[in-house]
């Protein structure tokens, strides 16, 4: 047995042990599918984080702790007698060989785009042997908005429906921020958030157009917020004033100071 396969026999065995019904841990005896799940996506955001920041060594933790979901959830079904984890394992390897016949059953080489569009094309196969056969099927609620709201955009580009161009789309979002300012006029505070929606999903799209990631970009756009944020909190406790206290004059020439300033990204 090689170190790996002992390391995942001992872990398997550990997850056995926490939910023994007679041994285990309370709380994890406790645990659903449901209620498990948002420490799964957690921990997703977690390794998304680790790496974000380079820090590897914290990836190898985290990476651990997203492992432990699986392991978590395939031991439920295991005890419900529906799958285990070495289901699970052989599920994903099959799939994955079937998702590149240009390595495993005609190994040729293939450019980017031709990858892509195999790739999708195996995709669809395997929704609609599911019964899952709409170009939107299989979109997960769960995704981060933004991104569902781009691969929403996506799905529903590969039929033919969608804007022709970037361009295309930044006039959309005129008339969206029209629709808003209506609603705003109109007193429909229920309209006005629709509206806001609508706008948000134009704008994932417009992203889309660009070749850009609308999830990625908000993310950086957050974090430069954040650290001019801190700069204006540091340059004001270095003068003694309360930011409370700030006029919006002071407000100003802080975040001016701060826009000028090169932040670690």
């Amino acid at each position: 047995m090689t170190h790996a396969s002992e390391s995942m026999q001992a872990l398997l065995a550990l997850m056995r042990t926490l939910r023994d019904p007679q041994c285990g841990c309370p709380w994890d005896r406790e645990q659903t599918f449901a209620s498990i799940a948002p420490y799964t996506i957690e921990e997703a955001y977690e390794v998304a984080d680790a790496i974000a920041h380079d820090d590897l060594e914290r990836l190898r933790d985290e990476l651990g702790d997203l492992l432990f979901q699986v392991v978590f959830h395939a031991r439920m079904a295991e005890e419900l007698g529906r799958f285990d984890f070495a289901d699970v394992a052989r599920g994903i390897h099959d799939k994955l060989v079937r998702r590149h016949p240009h390595v495993f059953a005609e190994p040729r080489a293939l450019a980017a785009p031709e990858l892509h569009r195999s790739w999708e094309a195996e995709k669809a196969r395997e929704r609609a042997a599911r019964g899952a056969g709409g170009a939107l099927a299989d979109v997960p609620t769960a995704l981060p908005a933004l991104v569902r709201a781009a691969k929403l955009g996506r799905r529903a580009g590969r039929v033919g429906f969608d804007w022709p161009d970037a361009a295309g789309v930044r006039g959309k979002i005129d008339e969206e921020l029209r629709e808003i300012d209506r609603a705003i006029s109109a007193g429909h505070p229920e309209h006005v958030a629709e509206e806001l929606g609508d706008l948000l999903f134009t704008i994932a799209n417009w992203a889309r157009h660009m070749n850009l990631d609308p999830e990625q970009a908000l993310r950086a756009a957050s974090l430069k917020f954040e650290q001019r944020f801190e700069s204006m909190e540091h340059q004001a406790e270095r003068v003694g004033v309360a930011l409370k206290q700030l006029s919006p004059a002071q407000w100003d020439e802080l975040w001016n100071t701060a826009k000028s300033l090169k932040l670690k990204r």
